[in-house]
């Protein structure tokens, strides 16, 4: 089968491995159709992804369809010929976040294309609770179920108010993903970003009408939206350190700060200052079963445009050549998808 690895930063290599075998008790076979590229794989091409090690099959947005079932619980309505989205964190079930339900940061948890090889390849084998059917989404659209996720958990950890005035920094793939969910929960939102073509495309496609330009002072621009006041949360899915650090200084008195993104490295904050605020502060770590559910939930009710966000396309051949290119900002990548 076709099998793309990224051998070392900035080096893949397109070859031929073996096909899984028929899947035993609790697995599936599925066919990989699309793959979505995610932050997680530039930051692994770049060398720059935490807990990585190389060679690598990369690929964790799956979009795929079931070829063969082993033995499994019938009650999970799973058949050949269904088309999913997969969960790609594949915890132990054992350890005590697990046992809390805290699936998503298992002590010993193994991401599919981070932590062991993931779905850049025509077959993989996944458990058969990993795999999470839809009504009518597309491949397209199942392909995106995981970005998406990210965000809605992240949401749903903040616990918004209808209404409540949240600021989302940095409009890349997860930041459009926080603003989707945090719209959808009601949340009054302004978006914080650099890039002129960013803040089009979610002014265009998520109905984003109030900015703050991040190139200058962000505090009289935020008070001068909301009345003299900051927002209550604040949501930081840049992955910068710069501006993740610069955050702390943009919520309001008692507010919350949600870190979406996440940075090699260490950061720092005054602490006088956050003890002042009587600050929040969030990790937000990939999703659980119950945020892929509500969120194919809610592109099968049609409450999610997806389509304007897949803007480049590439075989298994044209991936080689063309990955290095969706690094750079001019090229206007929002999501790219590897197709199978």
């Amino acid at each position: 089968m076709k099998t793309i690895i990224l051998e070392q930063p900035g080096q893949f290599r397109l070859t031929e491995t073996e096909a899984p075998t028929q899947p035993g008790a609790g697995e599936a076979l599925v066919r990989v159709r699309r793959v979505g590229i995610c932050g997680t794989d530039l930051h692994a091409f770049r060398g720059r992804q935490p807990f990585f090690s190389y060679p690598r099959i990369l690929g964790h947005e799956l979009g795929v369809e079931i070829v063969a079932l082993g033995a499994n619980d019938p009650n999970l309505g799973l058949k050949v010929g269904d088309v999913c989205a997969v969960e790609p964190y594949l915890n132990c079930g054992q350890c005590s976040a697990c046992r809390r339900g805290k699936t998503n940061c298992c002590q010993n948890l193994k991401v599919l294309g981070v932590h062991t090889d993931g779905g850049m390849r025509e077959w993989i084998t996944v458990p058969v609770t990993k795999l999470h059917k839809a009504k009518s989404a597309t491949l397209d659209h199942l392909a995106l179920v995981e970005m998406l996720c990210i965000g809605a958990h992240a949401v749903r950890r903040a616990q918004l108010e209808p209404g409540e005035p949240v600021l989302v920094i940095g409009a890349g793939p997860i930041g459009l993903s926080t603003i989707q969910f945090a719209k959808l929960a009601g949340a009054n939102v302004t978006v914080m970003e650099m890039s002129d073509k960013r803040m089009e495309f979610a002014q265009r496609h998520l109905a984003i009408d109030q900015w703050v330009d991040g190139r200058q002072e962000p505090v009289p621009q935020l008070q001068a939206l909301l009345g003299g006041e900051l927002p209550t949360t604040v949501f930081d899915a840049t992955g910068n350190p710069q501006s993740m650090m610069k955050a702390f200084n943009l919520g309001a008195q008692g507010g919350k700060l949600v870190f979406v993104g996440l940075v090699q490295g260490e950061l720092s904050f005054q602490d006088p200052e956050f003890h002042r605020r009587e600050m929040t502060l969030f990790a937000s770590r990939n999703a659980t079963s119950a945020d892929f559910a509500y969120v194919i939930q809610m592109i099968d009710e049609g409450k999610i445009n997806l389509d304007p966000w897949i803007t480049h396309r590439a075989s298994p051949e044209e991936l080689i050549t063309e990955f290095a290119n969706w690094l750079d900002p001019e090229r206007g990548v929002v999501k790219a998808m590897l197709e199978f």
